[in-house]
């Protein structure tokens, strides 16, 4: 009897790649955008491969990527294969014991065992870098190592060892001779997913890494913090590395088992190439890597460690930097400042680190910065003026400014009228003709800097009635207006004009009026957050010298024009800003790129434990209020 044609699970299926597979088709072809946006295309360009070819940040995350994957299989492979043969000759006890213990990585939640990890290296006061990682991912591939190969030791004959040495075979002839051949699809299974779970994985990277060591996933993380399309072209590439290798290890099972006879000649003839190739690639990166040349130049060999946002330098000038001094700059990213704060608080040593205003107060406060030493500084009688002096370090003793700039309303000109932006401010995020056409910041203090400057009150006060008060504004803001609440994908939604108008930095709106003429940015008049980044020297910094050398670099023309012009935030270089800024400048006529000094009721935030933790309880209450709404 002839089966039906089942058309739905054809169309199912057909359905499932589709999901699957577009995104990736739709990476590879905004890998080749000419623009910046990740969702609008406007012509083909290689622009952001060359910038991912020039990035050394970017090539030594894949070379770490790729050189710890292959490291952790092969030592995981190995010692995953003895241990399940180890098992199967021990007793029935024992075994059923350490089969639950092996499987307790594989279920456990994965940030679990990061913690872990990250608290085993922090108890044995291990250095955090390429070898904790290196360790942690052979630890976490040996268990699924484990489960591939003990199907196929079970399988086994328990007598064919035995019979191998009864007829004259030694025991280490009987492992490699009889059973390992009988088990290596095993064996070559869990190696396969050894290096996928190695490659895949961020989670337990990111928690057991240091000193600047970073792989694909930890650079894509960061990079994803803000719009840079370089992220689609790193994929790409990882995407094409592993599409190669599958359809190498497809292939040549089938080329060898055309012709028998001549296995083992064709085995040697795979491989040689194969050895070949990645003898020439390790070398090529090598060469790439420690290469030099007869330049002696002031720090030569000497390494810089940074602490700074993610996404937060120039296309160049960490390149830049480095050829012109001869150190190695290192840099880490972190996500918020109270972050900065628990590495700098547990005495990691960094170099340099950019925190915002009111987290230096704080470092500043409790002794964690050095004051910098005027003498070896060039910089000062750049910066501008409107930066100086700000409360936090009102004689610069601590910090150089490196970036500035102002919270507003970035909106869309052709929904939203700056005649209802003059006369409702802030509280526009309350007027019904926009609900459901809003984005809220994820931001605990922009978001309360907006409901007290809305209702009148400044963002630095402690007076629990008005905090009060601030809260009960946005818990009506969630209530009624539906409002989206996000980080920085509003950049690139907004440059799209998704919604009408949200709350966001004015570097973001830079870049999104830059994209987009229809968006416009407005700061009320009822103030808003004057906020300034800067470059501190922590206490327990290693080369002090080599960080008040990057601060002049980082503060001169050349790299504060790349550092600017790239990243879309003002710079503190006053020349640059007003290049920047000018006739035919990037952001030309841009009011977003100018920060706003003449409104005497514009702030800069000030550090207060005690206020920070309240608003910061009151923040999630009122995200429990939207998600419930």
């Amino acid at each position: 009897m002839k089966q039906k044609k089942r058309p739905f699970g054809k169309a199912l299926m057909v359905l499932s790649i589709i999901f699957f597979y577009l995104p990736i088709a739709y990476m590879i072809i905004f890998s080749f955008n000419d623009g910046k946006s990740l969702t609008s295309f406007t012509g083909f360009s290689m622009r952001w491969y060359l910038h991912m070819l020039d990035s050394s940040d970017m090539m030594e995350a894949l070379s770490t990527t790729f050189s710890v994957a292959i490291l952790a299989t092969i030592i995981s492979t190995i010692a995953g294969t003895i241990a399940a043969i180890g098992l199967s000759k021990s007793k029935k006890v024992i075994r059923h014991l350490m089969e639950q213990v092996n499987n307790l990585p594989v279920m456990n939640p994965e940030i679990v065992t990061a913690i872990g990890f990250m608290l085993l290296f922090i108890t044995f006061r291990i250095e955090k870098g390429y070898v904790t990682m290196l360790l942690a991912h052979i630890a976490f591939c040996i268990p699924y190592v484990m489960l591939s190969v003990m199907p196929k030791i079970r399988s086994l004959d328990p007598n064919l060892a035995d019979a191998a040495m009864d007829l004259g075979a030694t025991p280490w002839q009987a492992l490699t001779k009889v059973i390992v051949p009988q088990i290596t699809p095993g064996i070559v299974s869990g190696a396969l997913i050894a290096f996928t779970m190695s490659v895949d994985d961020f989670i337990i990277s990111y928690f057991v890494t240091g000193r600047g060591v970073k792989n694909l996933s930890i650079m894509v993380y960061t990079m994803s913090k803000r719009v840079n399309p370089s992220i689609n072209a790193i994929s790409t590439l990882v995407v094409v590395i592993i599409t190669i290798l599958l359809v190498v290890i497809n292939v040549v099972p089938v080329m060898a088992s055309k012709n028998k006879n001549k296995e083992v000649v064709k085995r040697r003839r795979v491989w040689i190439p194969v050895t070949a190739v990645c003898a020439a690639l390790v070398a090529g990166i090598c060469y790439m890597q420690f290469k030099g040349d007869d330049n002696v130049r002031p720090f030569e060999g000497q390494t810089l460690r940074i602490y700074n946002w993610g996404e937060y330098v120039g296309e160049h000038i960490i390149q830049d930097f480095q050829e012109e001094t001869g150190a190695k700059v290192m840099m880490e990213n972190f996500d918020s400042n109270e972050q900065m704060y628990i590495k700098v608080a547990n005495k990691e040593a960094f170099d340099i680190l950019v925190p915002s205003d009111y987290m230096i107060q704080r470092l500043i406060s409790e002794g964690y910065l050095q004051k910098l030493d005027k003498s070896k500084l060039t910089c000062m009688d750049k910066i501008n003026k409107a930066v100086k002096g700000l409360p936090y370090d009102p004689k610069n003793e601590y910090s150089v400014p490196y970036f500035w700039g102002t919270v507003g309303i970035v909106y869309d000109k052709t929904k939203v009228s700056e005649e209802d932006l003059k006369k409702e401010g802030y509280n526009i995020f309350l007027d019904q003709k926009y609900k459901g056409d809003i984005y809220l910041y994820d931001s605990e203090r922009d978001s309360f800097m907006m409901a007290l400057k809305a209702l009148g009150y400044s963002m630095n006060t402690n007076n629990q009635k008005e905090i009060d008060e601030a809260y009960d504004w946005l818990v009506k803001c969630v209530k009624t207006m539906d409002p989206e609440i996000v980080t920085d994908e509003i950049i690139d939604n907004m440059a799209q004009g998704r919604k009408a108008m949200g709350l966001i930095y004015s570097g973001d709106a830079t870049y999104v009026m830059a994209e987009n003429p229809n968006m416009g940015y407005y700061m009320p008049e009822s103030g808003t957050n004057l906020w300034s980044d800067a470059m501190v020297i922590p206490k327990n910094a290693k080369n002090p010298e080599l960080a008040h050398a990057f601060i002049n670099y980082a503060s001169s023309y050349a790299g504060a024009y790349d550092n600017s012009s790239y990243v879309g935030y003002t710079s503190a270089n006053k020349e640059v800003m007003d290049d920047l800024y000018g006739e035919g400048g990037d952001f030309e006529g841009m009011n977003a790129y100018i920060p706003r000094t003449g409104n005497k009721k514009d702030e800069v935030f000030e550090y207060n434990d005690k206020t920070k933790k309240i608003i910061s309880n009151l923040w999630s209450k009122v995200k429990i209020a939207a998600s419930n709404h």
